[in-house]
């Protein structure tokens, strides 16, 4: 199959990229996992670092696998104004747009025909680098994938076929002189461009078991989950931001969770209402650390009440941080 069919496949299903690469192995990718995880900047996180052996190898996620496309759909929609009472999520998780990709991606097998596989936000497959090599983007110095007309805002997805296509050909685009996600990262995390120390990364931290380090609380702010900054000051974001800058956000989208509620509900409600969140052990717990540590920063005095009863715990993960946003609150 020839890349402009694939093209013409991808525009019907909605897809915002596509491109096709041979299902080969990941060697220099799995060459700097393994370097990155000996020096230990991946902290805790597993996911696709955990076992290189396997998520730089699509030749093995497939009998006969003979091609990987990579492709990309943009989750970019301008959010409203936060009230003082309420914690930021990253634009990702907005909505499901990971199941929509997955969906998207199960027709096009279909259409394909032969055997295929579909990963998406799946620890089997480093997604980054097959779209790179199929020319889907390239990397930023903030590691994300940057695609020419989406920037980063995109959610990448896989489908590993035994039927050849046409490969792509990688972009040859970079960030040049551009240092803006470098300097903008409030706990240098991106120090050395193109590579993530994880231990200083705020995203990671809102994901990561146990205490938050005193250090990186105050510059959380109001965010609950992951990070946006590298981001939101990313010129090759700029683009998406002003030809989607008019859109309607999406009804079922939830750019802000109310604190109130993240303190005050019950764990099977969290973890039902939020199960599209990553968080250790399923356990919602950690999402009230997290809201506890938002609190404390929002200089919203209204939540020293529901942050109270925290500090009277048993629990001292909560303890903790309900002790330092109530410092911070008064």
């Amino acid at each position: 199959m020839q890349q402009a069919e694939l093209s013409r496949l991808a525009g019907d299903l909605g897809l915002d990229a596509i491109g096709a690469a041979p299902a080969e192995p990941y060697r220099e990718t799995e060459r700097h996992i393994r370097e990155r995880r000996a020096r230990g900047l991946f902290a805790r996180m597993r996911f696709t670092m955990a076992q290189p052996q396997v998520s730089c190898h699509p030749e093995t996620l497939l009998p006969d696998a003979r091609t990987v496309i990579s492709a990309a759909l943009s989750y970019y929609v301008p959010g409203p104004d936060r009230r003082p009472d309420e914690g930021r999520l990253p634009r990702y998780t907005w909505t499901n747009r990971y199941a929509e990709l997955r969906g998207k991606l199960e027709v096009l097998g279909e259409r394909l025909g032969g055997s295929y596989r579909v990963l998406v936000d799946e620890n089997q497959h480093v997604d980054r680098e097959g779209a790179a090599r199929a020319g889907v983007g390239f990397y930023g110095k903030n590691t994300l994938l940057i695609t020419r007309r989406h920037g980063s805002w995109v959610v990448l997805g896989t489908l590993v076929t035994d039927i050849e296509i046409e490969a792509g050909q990688p972009l040859a685009l970079d960030c040049g002189s551009c240092t803006r996600c470098i300097d903008a990262c409030p706990t240098d995390a991106l120090d050395e461009p193109g590579v993530l120390d994880s231990t200083r990364c705020l995203s990671y931290w809102s994901q990561a078991p146990g205490s938050v380090p005193v250090a990186f609380r105050e510059p959380m702010g109001t965010q609950v989950y992951g990070c946006d900054i590298c981001q939101d000051v990313c010129p090759w974001n700029r683009g998406v931001e002003k030809r989607r800058g008019a859109e309607p956000l999406p009804p079922q989208a939830q750019p802000h969770v109310s604190l109130l509620e993240w303190l005050q509900s019950g764990d099977d409600e969290l973890r039902t209402k939020y199960e599209r969140l990553y968080f250790p052990r399923n356990d919602p717990r950690y999402l009230r650390r997290n809201a506890l540590i938002a609190a404390g920063n929002s200089g919203e005095t209204a939540l020293a009440p529901a942050v109270a009863q925290w500090a009277e715990t048993e629990d001292e993960l909560l303890r903790e941080h309900a002790e330092w946003a109530l410092e911070r609150l008064a």
